[in-house]
């Protein structure tokens, strides 16, 4: 079988398919979970906390700054200064805890779907039906 033979027959197998369009889905639902958390979230976390609060330049400077250089997360990272990013660490998972919460959500769900279907007695066959009928009559 030749290289490209083996790789078809990969390619076209269904789980590696269904791979794909997961990683396509949740990199997408990431880009949505990312956006929720510091669109919506964190703007109403800041102003629970007292009014600007900004996660986002809420950092400690581990090293010397260059002179010029403004005290903001953007233009410390630009000149390469060390720094303990917290609040961008705290935005980071909060988006994590969402994310997980609604896969596990997700997964309980789909079990829960399973478990009904397996709980659904089947019905029982036609053939089954008339042997019980046969047998009925035939013990009267």
């Amino acid at each position: 079988m030749s290289l490209m033979s083996e790789f078809k027959d990969f390619a076209a197998n269904g789980s590696v398919i269904d791979l794909a369009v997961g990683m396509i889905i949740g990199a997408a639902f990431g880009t949505i979970t990312t956006s929720l958390v510091e669109d919506i979230i964190m703007p109403l976390v800041s102003a629970v906390m007292g009014g600007d609060l900004d996660f986002a330049n809420m950092f400690t400077v581990l090293g010397d700054v260059p002179e010029g250089t403004a005290m903001t997360y953007e233009a410390l990272k630009e000149a390469g200064v060390p720094m303990l990013a917290y609040g961008n660490f705290i935005t980071v998972l909060i988006n994590f805890v969402i994310l997980a919460f609604i896969i596990f959500m997700m997964v309980r769900s789909m079990n829960k779907m399973r478990a009904a279907d397996e709980e659904a007695p089947a019905e029982p066959s036609e053939e089954v039906v008339l042997l019980r009928e046969i047998s009925e009559k035939l013990s009267k």
